[in-house]
């Protein structure tokens, strides 16, 4: 790496260091993979446009000046930002019901929703609450973007039909099949699933796409399409002509952020609503993808910084006419694989798109609708990860359950109440986990010497010979219980822990009868593990403590965190407990406590646990296994 000059350090603190790795290799390498990216961006822009129920212009607009300034503010070196399947749709279906059948306030509306999306985001970046959107789940953004490919493919199989806008396949047989749109979509849908098999990682949709419009030109040409070779685009008309129609520039169109605020100024609260989910989708698949990104390339990712980049992309994407974009998939993976090597790729993507379109506007004009519906069908399909599906169900069926349930809000209920449906059963979920911490009951396995302390309740004594008795249970001490808490005792967990400790004052243990049943009045708790309590926690160990001492047993703890020890003595109740029933190590606190058990018992038991049992009056040491 070259020395860098004090303008240069300067950029990088601005950019990133990776501006002082640029050479004439990076540039190489950046422009080939934006060419790709450009040429890949190109159908998929229109196809999401015409998703939400826009002009495929707000697309192309989307994926030039949003990724380039996204590339050149956040953090992730290969993340590409635009539109996007899952985006798109949940624009294009909290659009229709806001503008009540006002076709004129779809691109307001659009516009208002993107802007208060890249200020949410843009609050939350200078806040430094970017890593909020790691609360979305894997789960949820599973579940949402297999809920969003099924309605993806199924608005596209009216378009295939010919309908346009929302229409169902219902609604659009109901209208009649239109056999060129037909023809054309089929065609399309074919060379991109043929083009998909044999050159997975080549710009396959691209190559459908001229076939589309091949097709379509063709048969204009013929005059096979009287009645719908003419008509404009429109998002929520009745009849669909049978191509775009007007060719679409990517330059970005000024809109300035108050031109329509008093008509959308009585829609201000739904707008508001919907912008936060909008958010919660956006950032979570954009921090998603980056994650997915950064770990294959050993990059370190700032969440802060991406979140910050991608509000500043919305917001030139509102102020650009362009519609909402995120962190595209589609394109970052391929952006990786092509060799990018700094943002600088972004930017090359965008430029390099400009260009496309300027040079192919007139060819754009024929681009076909139905052939835009058959590219949605084939995203629809790839957008389902079935991988991840089998993954989930065989690994943790809680998680699939959390996926399953939001896919089924997603396809049932509006988009933005299915994501904050599956954010908040992923709460629950996570709540109900934490609310169930382990405790675990410890002793030995042997009476050897030096033998480690293990888990009672998951370790079983060795298997026996042929010849041998059958096993039987690892015995504990009659006397004194040694229990191991795992995780944190808060006010939900309070229930779970005290039902527990409850069970263990009316136990039998295992093993340890001494002429009559017993139950264990000590109680030793191992509590390194136990990370922290409040205040409902150390009331519940009050309790335990008055309990045990009633009995006629004690309480006593070994290694309790600084931070319960803390909470411990401002409540007073280290004072009540006595310093003495804290131990530094198991030694030392068995040490203390066999003294303390009762000798009568002693004398009859013969399980003899520990070393120190050997100096108690009673029967001689028996082997325990």
């Amino acid at each position: 790496m070259r020395p860098a000059s004090t303008p240069l350090r300067r950029l990088a603190g601005l950019l990133g260091t990776w501006v002082l790795e640029v050479d004439r290799r990076t540039l190489r390498a950046d422009a080939l993979a934006g060419l790709l990216a450009a040429l890949l961006v190109l159908p998929q822009a229109i196809a999401f446009a015409t998703l939400a129920g826009l002009p495929p212009a707000m697309g192309l607009s989307a994926a030039v000046l949003p990724c380039a300034v996204a590339a050149l503010a956040g953090s992730s070196r290969h993340v590409l930002s635009g539109p996007t399947n899952a985006t798109s749709l949940a624009l294009g279906a909290m659009l229709a019901p806001l503008a009540a059948g006002d076709p004129s306030l779809l691109l307001p509306l659009a516009l208002a929703l993107t802007l208060g999306v890249g200020l949410m985001q843009l609050a939350l970046a200078l806040a430094r609450l970017g890593t909020l959107a790691n609360f979305v789940s894997p789960s949820v953004m599973l579940g949402f973007t297999s809920g969003a490919a099924g309605l993806i493919a199924w608005y596209a199989l009216a378009g295939l039909m010919g309908a346009a806008g929302r229409t169902t396949p219902l609604q659009a047989w109901a209208a009649g099949v239109s056999g060129p749109s037909l023809a054309v979509g089929g065609l399309t849908l074919a060379v991109a699933l043929a083009g998909r098999h044999a050159w997975r990682r080549g710009p396959h949709l691209l190559l459908a796409l001229a076939a589309g419009v091949a097709a379509c030109w063709w048969i204009t040409r013929h005059g096979e399409t009287m009645g719908f070779a003419g008509g404009t685009f429109g998002g929520l008309t009745a009849a669909a002509p049978l191509r775009v129609g007007n060719p679409p520039s990517a330059w970005p169109q000024w809109h300035g952020p108050l031109d329509d605020a008093a008509r959308l100024a009585p829609l201000l609260p739904q707008l508001a609503a919907s912008a936060l989910a909008l958010t919660i989708v956006a950032l979570g698949q954009s921090m998603a993808i980056a994650k997915v990104l950064a770990t294959r390339s050993g990059q370190r990712l700032q969440a802060n910084r991406e979140c910050l980049g991608q509000g500043l992309a919305n917001v030139s994407a509102a102020l650009g006419s362009g519609l909402l974009v995120c962190g595209s998939l589609n394109r970052s993976l391929p952006n990786l694989e092509a060799g990018a090597r700094t943002p600088l790729a972004g930017v090359a993507a965008a430029g390099l798109l400009l260009a496309l379109v300027a040079l192919a506007g007139p060819l754009l004009a024929w681009i076909p609708l139905a052939g835009v519906s058959a590219l949605l069908l084939v995203v629809a399909w790839a957008l389902v990860d079935r991988q991840a599906w089998r993954r989930a169900w065989h690994l943790d069926r809680s998680e699939f359950g959390i996926a399953l349930a939001t896919a089924v809000a997603t396809l049932a209920l509006r988009l933005e109440v299915a994501v904050l449906a599956g954010v908040m059963l992923s709460l629950v979920v996570y709540l109900y986990r934490m609310a169930r911490p382990a405790l675990r009951t410890m002793g030995f396995d042997s009476q050897r010497a030096g033998r480690p302390f293990v888990v009672l309740d998951t370790v079983a004594p060795e298997a026996p010979s042929p010849t041998s008795p059958p096993p039987r249970l690892l015995p504990e001490c009659p006397q004194l219980k040694l229990l191991r808490m795992e995780g944190s005792v808060w006010f939900g967990a309070v229930t779970h822990v005290a039902d527990h400790l409850q069970a263990l004052r009316e136990t039998v243990p295992a093993g340890g009868e001494v002429q009559r049943p017993l139950v264990q009045r000590h109680l030793l708790v191992m509590a390194k593990s136990m990370n922290s309590i409040d205040l409902a926690a150390a009331d519940l160990w009050d309790d335990e403590r008055i309990r045990r001492r009633e009995s006629g047993g004690d309480l006593y703890f070994h290694r309790p965190r600084p931070q319960v020890l803390a909470l411990w003595r401002r409540t007073g109740f280290l004072q009540r407990l006595g310093p003495d029933h804290v131990f530094p190590d198991k030694q030392r606190a068995i040490a203390s406590i066999v003294p303390r058990l009762d000798p009568a018992v002693c004398q009859r038991c013969t399980v003899r646990l520990f070393d120190e049992c050997a100096e108690r009056p009673g029967a001689p040491l028996a082997p325990m296994i």
